[in-house]
């Protein structure tokens, strides 16, 4: 029998759990079901950093999100989440109704969407097929 590997969830840090809430329950329109907390030492052990954090998890069924909320800055890179909506331009009107601006990028002739959230990390959104 064949074992296929699939996405649990994505843990992404957000600056400001208000915001944070906006943008997923919001925008990505993914409701938050709870709230925990990983210790001091439990951070150490897992992420190398000796604080305490408290996490937002956003889940509708086929989507998670755990969201560190947390002042810590962090470099960003190339990393980013791709997440899938049932209607681009849905979705860019509730993105600029809560203040993110769409980039959009243009390649071989199709644009790209990616918008970043209000803690700058940064979502590359296709339509579903």
């Amino acid at each position: 029998m064949t074992k296929e590997t699939s996405l649990n969830h994505v843990g992404l840090q957000c600056s400001e759990r208000k915001k944070a809430e906006i943008f997923f329950t919001k925008v990505l329109q993914i409701p938050k079901i709870r709230t925990f907390e990983v210790s001091e030492e439990l951070s150490k052990a897992i992420f190398g950093i000796k604080n305490s954090v408290e996490i937002d998890v956003y889940d509708n069924g086929k989507t998670k999100f755990e969201v560190f909320i947390t002042k810590k800055m962090k470099d960003f890179f190339y990393e980013h989440v791709c997440i899938e909506v049932d209607n681009k331009k849905e979705f860019i009107k509730r993105c600029k109704k809560y203040g993110i601006e769409p980039l959009l990028v243009r390649k071989e002739g199709k644009d790209l969407l990616f918008v970043r959230d209000f803690s700058d990390n940064l979502y590359e959104v296709k339509e579903k097929q």
